[in-house]
């Protein structure tokens, strides 16, 4: 597998509001979230997760590590984002490792829709998960 990494549209917002950034790697689009995101941020990410997943059998991973806080607005959008994803025959991966972000995850039971990887390489290995 080549790891050829290759800017596809960005998008940043100020940093107290967290940002997305958005890049492709070996055919996936990989999601990256950045800072605090909340409700000031949900729509440059929600702009980002659109994107992703507009083309039908899009393979998304969205990646959290950098992300400091993920609110339940930024949950409610990579749902979303899934949603999307599977209904036009496409993938989503969660890359996620920080404790607090996995224990969010298993509290609201997302972690077993999502099932988050510990690296986007990871994630790229995971087989679909189709469940809704």
């Amino acid at each position: 597998m080549t790891h050829e990494t290759q800017p596809t549209h960005e998008k940043h917002v100020p940093a107290a509001q967290g940002s997305a950034h958005t890049h492709t790697l070996d055919g996936y689009t990989v999601v990256e979230l950045h800072g605090e995101l909340d409700l000031c941020s949900a729509p440059a990410v929600r702009e980002q997760l659109d994107a992703a997943t507009s083309t039908a059998g899009a393979h998304v991973i969205v990646d959290l590590r950098p992300a400091h806080f993920p609110d339940c607005s930024t949950l409610a959008l990579i749902c979303r984002a899934r949603r999307r994803a599977l209904h036009t025959g496409g993938t989503i991966g969660l890359v996620c490792t920080h404790p607090w972000h996995l224990r969010l995850l298993q509290a609201t039971e997302l972690n077993t829709a999502l099932r988050p990887a510990a690296t986007v390489e990871k994630a790229m290995t995971h087989e679909p998960h189709h469940e809704e």
